[in-house]
């Protein structure tokens, strides 16, 4: 599990796609730029980055992207798991409590940037894409509470 139950939802965005296997509570970024402003546009797809430069993150992703055979089981709706290729959840502006850290100890205050793989790091990445700040350090089970703000 990535992200735990408390969090404040300020912004999110369903107008994204997702075609990858994908755990919530990392960054993820644009992959294709969406032609205009509809809400079903096929280009509007975000993943996790492989590398950390030349990111455009998109939000914080709150869903678990899975790959499962639906003919032999659903999706489990409590777990907020979506099938790869459907549209996701991303939280643009609010609070989460997340464990997708690069190996970093970050401090109150600090910047939060995307780092590879959408994880969160404190390290000015080489591209240098702010998402937030840190609001506490790394409890035992690594989880860091995390204001984002991507406008």
């Amino acid at each position: 599990m990535a992200l735990k139950p408390d969090r404040i939802e300020a912004y999110t965005d369903i107008s994204f796609f997702c075609n990858t296997t994908a755990e919530r509570g990392g960054i993820v970024s644009h992959v294709t730029g969406g032609s205009g402003v509809s809400m079903d546009d096929s280009n509007a797809v975000v993943a996790y980055s492989a590398t950390g430069s030349g990111v455009k993150p998109a939000g914080l992703l709150l869903n678990d992207v899975v790959n499962i055979d639906l003919t032999r089981q659903h999706i489990n709706w409590f777990k907020d798991e979506v099938q790869v290729g459907g549209k996701v959840i991303v939280l643009r502006q609010g609070q989460v409590t997340t464990n997708m850290l690069e190996s970093v100890a970050p401090t109150i205050g600090q910047d939060a940037y995307c780092g590879v793989s959408g994880l969160l790091t404190n390290a000015l990445p080489t591209s240098g894409v702010k998402v937030g700040r840190f609001l506490s350090t790394k409890d035992p089970d690594g989880y860091v509470k995390v204001d984002i703000n991507i406008t």
